[in-house]
């Protein structure tokens, strides 16, 4: 992990977990995967919160794209109160678009153009995947205020966390990867 020229930690590549009490109902119990951070802001994708009522089948054939059977039981997930009609893919780095992939670390990429859909559609898509409308932004100094707030904690990112965990279970098991139990989180914050 690096620091930012202004001395704070560089967050790319890790997880956000919001705390209980955050304020702000689009984050509650929210797990966001951090793609981008630096000096000028951060982006990152929410992993926890898939869309009630959009489909992969559903939103490929909105794009006039044929979808493989199956795809119509994997939701599109809320990535993020930012251009919510944008959309991303966060995946395993053994897909790589020609045009614009984002290699996060290792172990993460991301793309955010119609070809990774395209391969994902015919079944030769990478082969983990969270599909996401919108994307969680922060501009410059934004995030470390709310981390000074207590707003968030931060953990490790692993592939079993954001693509094999149940989408209900990822804020728990986040939060039990750093050795927290849920239960004894609070949104009221106390003194000694």
């Amino acid at each position: 992990m690096m620091d930012t020229a202004n001395g704070a930690t560089d967050l790319t590549g890790k997880l956000l977990i919001a705390m209980p009490g955050m304020g702000d109902p689009r984050f509650e119990h929210s797990v966001v995967y951090m793609c981008a951070h630096s000096d000028e802001g951060a982006m990152g994708l929410i992993i926890n919160k898939p869309s009630g009522d959009v489909t992969m089948a559903a939103l490929l054939d909105q794009l006039s794209i044929t979808a493989e059977p199956g795809l119509d039981l994997k939701h599109v997930h809320f990535g993020g109160p930012v251009e919510m009609g944008r959309g991303f893919v966060l995946h395993s780095p053994d897909y790589m678009s020609g045009l614009t992939t984002l290699q996060v670390d290792p172990r993460f990429s991301m793309t955010g153009t119609l070809d990774v859909l395209e391969t994902i559609a015919r079944g030769e898509g990478p082969a983990h995947w969270l599909a996401m409308l919108g994307y969680a932004g922060w501009g410059p100094g934004q995030l470390e205020a709310e981390l000074t707030q207590n707003g968030w904690l931060v953990c490790d990112a692993t592939p079993d966390l954001v693509f094999e965990t149940p989408d209900l279970g990822k804020w728990e098991a986040a939060l039990n990867s750093m050795g927290i139990p849920a239960h004894l989180l609070s949104a009221e914050g106390g003194s000694a």
